[in-house]
């Protein structure tokens, strides 16, 4: 289907609901390509049937023609075509858009921030290619946090870290889970909430089997045009994330990097540039 966007949505007579949709759609179409069906009824206030019907109205066969629709349109001219590569990083760029809109309004990272800086210590996992993001967030945050504790162990052996951190102060768990989900990430949630820590879940979707089990989530899109995912997106998230700590950290922030660049200096950690 070629039809611009806003011919689409102005060629039908729209309830109530349908115009909230449409009116999303016209104000973040680049953002409305990276969301789910249910992500995008959350979006809009109105139900997933809603979102259904309104797609059928618009004429396609369902939800994944739509959302490819979305992607086609909110590419620009001068990076439509070109070769497998290019279509990846356009996807990225996609991800990247829709994660700078989100952030428009930082009140809520920041809100997060505050919570992940009052934690002593503060808990954070992954499990298989989630264990990587957890892992550069977490050296990130320890120039930021006095007590990042990263566990990436599974099962009995992250139970027996947890709540050592607890009995220590521990207030919240950091979880990272992207695609494809391990069971671990469910479990270690379960876990966190038995022992009564708040939990951040930082995932590529805002719905997902595990979100209603996490207390706040951060998401941003991952690309999947290649044969892994790209987490381009989610890693802007995660330093952003790392940024709005150093905001709630004030001068201690600011004490602890210059800490960090005097030992730096002193030990000869880094190559000249």
């Amino acid at each position: 289907m070629s039809r611009p966007l806003h011919d689409l949505l102005t060629a039908h007579r729209l309830t109530p609901a349908q115009r909230r949709i449409a009116t999303y759609l016209a104000d973040h179409a680049a953002d409305a390509a990276a969301l789910t069906s249910a992500e995008l009824a959350q979006c809009t206030e109105v139900s997933q049937p809603s979102v259904t019907r309104f797609v059928a109205l618009l004429g396609f066969d369902g939800y994944g023609e739509f959302r490819r629709y979305l992607r086609d349109a909110s590419v620009e001219p001068a990076t439509e075509g070109g070769n497998k590569f290019q279509a990846a990083i356009d996807a990225d760029l996609r991800n990247l858009t829709a994660l700078r809109a989100q952030l428009a309004d930082g009140t809520r990272l920041h809100t997060i921030a505050d919570r992940l800086m009052a934690s002593r210590p503060l808990v954070v996992t992954g499990y298989r290619v989630s264990a990587a993001q957890a892992a550069s967030f977490a050296y990130l945050a320890t120039k930021i946090h006095p007590d990042v504790q990263l566990v990436t162990d599974a099962g009995s052996v992250f139970g027996d870290a947890l709540r050592h951190a607890h009995r220590r102060g521990a207030g919240v768990l950091v979880l990272f889970a992207l695609p494809r989900y391990p069971r671990e990430s469910a479990e270690a949630l379960a876990q966190a909430r038995s022992l009564g820590l708040r939990t951040l879940l930082v995932t590529d979707r805002s719905v997902s089997s595990l979100t209603p089990s996490a207390d706040d989530v951060l998401s941003a899109g991952v690309a999947s045009e290649f044969v892994f995912d790209s987490h381009a997106a989610v890693v802007s998230l995660s330093v952003a994330l790392v940024e709005a700590m150093a905001d709630a950290a004030g001068a201690l922030a600011r004490q602890r990097l210059e800490g960090f660049e005097d030992y730096a200096a002193e030990q000869d950690l880094f190559l000249p540039e």
